[in-house]
């Protein structure tokens, strides 16, 4: 039998209930910024837990939520510090992965202060998620419903989330903007549905410029990035001897950026963002301006989906 939801708008094909992996998923890899070796083990969550970052080498209060409350450093990836001093950083990619998948609730157990940066992008956290399988709970998923415009700016540079009253999920609309010949001017639009993700962004890595690479190194950062975690531009040209993923891979990567900093708003957001030369730190004040705005948003229940038959 055919059937069709019902109701005179669209409908986004997500999942109604929240989510967790099925059994526990162990990684293993080195910082970009670090370049200490870390090994994450992942477990399943109960219903309305959200995802926790545990430090198991640290004592004490070592749980650290990912929520943008505990959102401290911005710089070449997003940190997060709880109370009294545990944190951890790069949790971007892992987030845009959680969030690409649709998994709400997961603990994260990690033996160091940086999540592995593995390949620079999300598909390898994407597959070992996929591995342990996935499991619904008794639940329904809750969203963010954008009611009004929230918006940031700073310069040229702006971000925002807007209404779209006829989707359940989110849609992105990135531009970015590069004087590098390499770069250029890219712009993309997706809407966030987990097809779209796995397809289209999750394999798209992190890029850096070779310029950079003895500066961001006497700072104490890159010291992991190599040409197996990053894409690497140098005179406008990739150093990559594989070259790009895809040929836009760079708006793609800020896009993943974006979709795993959203994240950290508590829920998954239903409305339209769009930004222009995105960041980490456009993206976390973005997400704390919507909080602030509390007219601007509501949270609304997913709750069972209503179906009738075709042609009734």
């Amino acid at each position: 039998m055919l059937f069709k939801r019902l109701g005179g708008h669209r409908r986004d094909d997500v999942m109604r209930e929240q989510r967790t992996i099925a059994g526990p998923a162990i990684c293993a890899g080195i910082g970009v910024h670090t370049g200490e070796r870390v090994r994450l083990v992942v477990s399943p969550a109960p219903a309305d837990a959200g995802i926790v970052f545990l430090r198991t080498d640290l004592s004490g209060d070592n749980r650290i939520e990912a929520h943008a409350a505990y959102v401290t450093d911005t710089v070449l990836g997003t940190s997060l510090e709880n109370g009294v001093g545990a944190s951890v950083s790069t949790v971007e990619h892992f987030l845009a992965a959680c969030s690409g998948l649709g998994l709400d609730n997961l603990l994260v157990e990690i033996d160091g202060p940086e999540l592995p940066i593995l390949d620079g992008s999300a598909g390898p956290f994407v597959r070992l998620l996929e591995q342990a399988g996935a499991r619904a709970l008794p639940v329904p998923r809750r969203v963010i419903r954008i009611l009004e415009p929230v918006a940031v700016e700073e310069g040229a540079k702006r971000a925002a989330l807007l209404p779209d009253p006829d989707s359940e999920t989110l849609t992105l609309d990135a531009t970015i903007r590069f004087a590098d010949p390499a770069i250029g001017v890219q712009r993309r639009t997706m809407r966030l549905t987990r097809e779209d993700f796995l397809a289209d962004i999750a394999d798209a890595r992190t890029f850096g410029f070779m310029a950079d690479v003895e500066r961001l190194r006497a700072h104490g950062r890159g010291l992991g990035a190599s040409l197996d975690n990053a894409v690497v531009v140098e005179n406008g040209k990739v150093v990559n001897p594989e070259g790009l993923r895809f040929e836009d891979e760079f708006v793609r990567h800020k896009m993943l950026d974006a979709i795993g900093d959203l994240a950290l708003a508590g829920g998954r957001i239903a409305g339209r963002y769009e930004a222009d030369q995105p960041g980490h730190a456009m993206n976390a004040r973005l997400v704390r301006e919507l909080l602030r705005a509390r007219h601007a948003w509501r949270w609304e229940s997913l709750g069972e989906p209503v179906y009738a038959a075709a042609g009734a």
